[in-house]
């Protein structure tokens, strides 16, 4: 946590308030700001006026990953680090990550394993065997980075905790991601998504009012945890391209859970009223975020500001609304919400979701159609033509799914393979004796 200043009545007068920080912790002294260009420090330069295919081009390569590595929170940084041109090397027990049984999967390639693991190479290894411990640790020793989101302790135990590794290889980045911090009597609780959402508030937040609580609809916290972690990473690595020392990064799932609201923390702190489920809906706000019925389907708007509110009226045929004393402010809008929302529906019911999408765009309002994944596809609403990868396991039909959102001199990844179970332990291996 932090403590923010903010002025409430005037240029000269503040009130203090404690915030979520940063949901990570680098375990090395700062960098010196005065020591530039960092970035020219971290990896060799190289033209990179054109990135294409080659992995030689993407800014990672050359760069070595040990990825011990289950369910989400690990495997997606590894992701990010594999797609930026990392060599990732996913040492796996002899039954596989779960992941790889996730949802329907008869294959060791389901759905959550699918998302995760392009474009790795997997390693048998027992850690229950001395010899394989062995091995793990010159991998680890060898590389420029370690991940892992085992249970706090179980690392330590089989020498692969990041004191011992940091002894031996004083350049290695370890990361590590844990449920509920690496000590404490809450480090023993076994780490999931679902739980961070409960313990840190989140799922406080969402729903409808006067229902029971209801989770995000999809792993937030691990996917966060893993965009966390990778950050953390890279921030590692241009610091030892200047001190040439690694250092630990810590994270744990509800850090980064209570990190992720911090706009609910400061309207909470701000005004002392706990935020209330609102459904769909802002609580201070309308409409904003709010669901609307349409001839073919839904949408969501938001146009709570009065000149927003007044386009939208204009648009729908109603101008008449936006002077109505239940609906000319914000704070009226939000005390007849129910009565807005209905106004507004009954004005939309001859409206494709399309059409008012788009005349709402002319005139500013931000509105978008709610669709199923079915109805997503590449080029649609700005979505980039190539975010969508092919992705390849065995002998099973390729998939296409999302990959890095981000393109580097206008062009990305385009494909990758997932590992089968062991499928590069000998060609790995090998490398080190």
């Amino acid at each position: 946590m932090c403590v923010f200043s903010v002025s409430t009545k005037g240029p000269h007068k503040f009130t203090s308030s404690i915030l979520p920080s940063a949901p990570w912790r680098l375990l090395r002294p700062p960098i010196r700001h005065d020591v530039w260009p960092v970035w020219n420090l971290l990896m060799p330069q190289k033209n990179t006026s054109s990135i294409d295919q080659d992995p030689a081009d993407l800014p990672l390569h050359g760069l070595r990953v040990i990825e011990f590595g289950q369910f989400i929170a690990v495997p997606s940084a590894a992701q990010v680090l594999a797609d930026l041109g990392a060599d990732v090397i996913k040492v796996e027990s002899p039954a596989g990550d779960a992941a790889r049984q996730s949802g329907w999967a008869s294959d060791a390639a389901g759905p959550m394993f699918s998302a995760y693991n392009r474009g790795k190479r997997s390693v048998v290894l027992d850690l229950r065997s001395e010899q394989d411990r062995e091995k793990a640790r010159q991998l680890a020793v060898g590389a420029d980075v370690v991940l892992q989101n085992a249970r706090p302790g179980s690392m330590e135990k089989v020498g692969l905790g990041p004191d011992r590794l940091l002894a031996l290889a004083p350049r290695l980045i370890y990361g590590q991601v844990s449920g509920f911090g690496q000590q404490g009597p809450s480090s023993i609780r076994a780490g999931f998504d679902i739980a961070a959402q409960a313990e840190s508030g989140m799922m406080s937040l969402n729903g409808e009012a006067g229902r029971d609580p209801v989770r995000v609809g999809f792993t937030v916290v691990d996917v966060l945890a893993g965009q966390t972690l990778a950050t953390g990473v890279m921030a590692s690595l241009i610091r030892r391209g200047v001190t040439g020392k690694g250092g630990l990064v810590d994270i744990s799932l509800i850090d980064v859970a209570v990190a992720a609201i911090s706009n609910a923390w400061a309207e909470y702190r701000l005004t002392q009223v706990m935020p209330l489920r609102k459904g769909n809906g802002q609580p201070t706000m309308a409409p904003a975020a709010d669901v609307l019925n349409t001839k073919d389907g839904q949408v969501v708007l938001s146009a709570y500001t009065e000149d927003h509110f007044s386009k939208l009226c204009q648009i729908i045929g109603k101008p008449e609304l936006a002077a109505d004393p239940r609906f000319s402010t914000n704070k009226e809008r939000v005390n007849h919400r129910e009565l807005l929302m209905q106004t507004l529906e009954a004005a939309l019911s001859d409206m494709s979701s399309e059409a008012l999408c788009d005349l709402l765009a002319k005139g500013g309002v931000v509105a978008g159609a709610i669709r199923t994944l079915s109805q997503v596809e590449p080029g649609q609403s700005g979505i980039s033509k190539d975010l969508f990868v092919e992705v390849s396991y065995s002998d099973r039909k390729p998939i296409f799914i999302p990959g890095m959102p981000m393109n580097l001199d206008g062009v990305r990844r385009k494909s990758g393979h997932l590992p089968e179970l062991g499928e590069h332990t000998a060609e790995v291996l090998a490398t080190i004796g």
